[in-house]
């Protein structure tokens, strides 16, 4: 598995057309909010985290990406019971993180967006975990190993999806 460093003038910038900038993160939202109601299982994945790298990835813009993850994160947290923002400060911060990683290695690369995956996931766990126990002063608890199989789960998915969302990135 190679990750190699890109330089400036080698990087690729992809855009997206509005309806799959807006309909990819409505339908993870979407799938994210009901498909673990009949399965219960399914709740170890985070499809909209997985949205938020994607596009962060791929437009490599350290504003886009804190855009797309405050967006998403919020309309995440509007579907929950929790207090409004948890998952838009955990998503913000990993969409400005994964954009600033896209520009400097090749995201393009299976192993690359797997690693890359379970980096953020856990990433996005522990400032979840920070911000609902320390500002929020939700109950919620931390166990290292069922984090680390839901990361290695997430990014294993992540690859199948990014494989099919690429099919949909265009060149800015």
């Amino acid at each position: 598995m190679q990750i190699l460093y890109t330089s400036q003038e080698q990087v690729e910038v992809y855009r997206f057309n509005l309806p799959v900038a807006v309909l990819v993160p409505l339908i993870a939202l979407f799938l994210q909010g009901f498909i673990p109601l009949r399965f219960p299982f399914f709740a170890m994945f985070d499809l909209p985290l997985l949205v938020v790298i994607f596009f962060a990835v791929a437009r490599r813009s350290q504003v886009a990406g804190l855009i797309t993850g405050a967006l998403i994160g919020l309309l995440q947290d509007s579907l929950t019971h929790q207090p409004i923002g948890i998952y838009g400060i955990a998503k913000t911060v990993v969409g400005y993180g994964a954009s600033s990683l896209g520009v400097r290695i090749d995201v393009e690369n299976v192993g690359a967006r797997f690693l890359g995956t379970v980096f953020f996931y856990l990433v996005h766990e522990v400032i979840y975990f920070v911000v609902a126990r320390g500002m929020v002063s939700l109950s919620v608890q931390w166990n290292w190993a069922h984090e680390f199989v839901a990361a290695v789960a997430n990014a294993g998915v992540a690859v199948v999806l990014f494989a099919v969302l690429d099919r949909l990135k265009q060149r800015a």
